[in-house]
């Protein structure tokens, strides 16, 4: 099987906000994230650097944010400007369209605690698949505040898809920290 040589875990992944302190707040405050640090802001207005190095406007400007989630997970979160700019939030069905899932033990408890919260959207209620390769995953989407798509899920041990395959999806063993 090919891989990257010497690849060992996913270090991060990143998204674009339209505000940093808004979404570092979310999800400090809400998620249960701790901020590593913050950096900004990133630019070369003299040179193609952004442009080379970043795939973006050469005269684009960012500020960054690195958060801890959880036991095993780092989430990047950038704020840019640059010109023309697209500010719609793409839907899962868009091309780049994305969420992440966090795991919980309950997803009622978890959603119900999410309600609670000014601006997160709970996108129905929580739902048990019942056939399938992964029956019994429980699981619901919500969005932020500023719309960004994410999911909380449960997938207990032991799930059909496991019966044909050896691959076997990272499930927690571990809890976050508390704050």
């Amino acid at each position: 099987m090919a891989k990257i040589p010497g690849a060992r875990a996913v270090h991060h992944i990143a998204y674009t906000v339209p505000d940093l302190r808004q979404a570092v707040d979310f999800f400090v405050d809400v998620i249960g994230a701790e901020l590593a640090y913050r950096l900004g802001p990133v630019e070369d207005p003299e040179t193609d650097w952004m442009a080379r190095k970043l795939n973006v406007d050469p005269r684009a400007s960012a500020n960054i944010a690195m958060l801890r989630l959880g036991p095993n997970a780092n989430l990047e979160l950038f704020e840019y400007t640059a010109p023309e700019q697209d500010r719609e939030q793409p839907r899962n069905s868009d091309i780049g369209g994305h969420h992440f899932a966090i795991y919980v033990d309950d997803v009622d408890k978890a959603a119900d605690y999410l309600r609670k919260h000014p601006g997160v959207t709970i996108l129905g209620e929580p739902e048990t698949i019942e056939d399938g390769p992964i029956k019994g995953d429980r699981w619901v989407y919500f969005t932020t505040p500023w719309g960004m798509s994410m999911e909380l899920i449960n997938m207990p041990s032991g799930m059909p898809y496991e019966e044909a395959t050896d691959t076997r999806l990272y499930l927690p063993s571990e809890y976050w920290p508390e704050s």
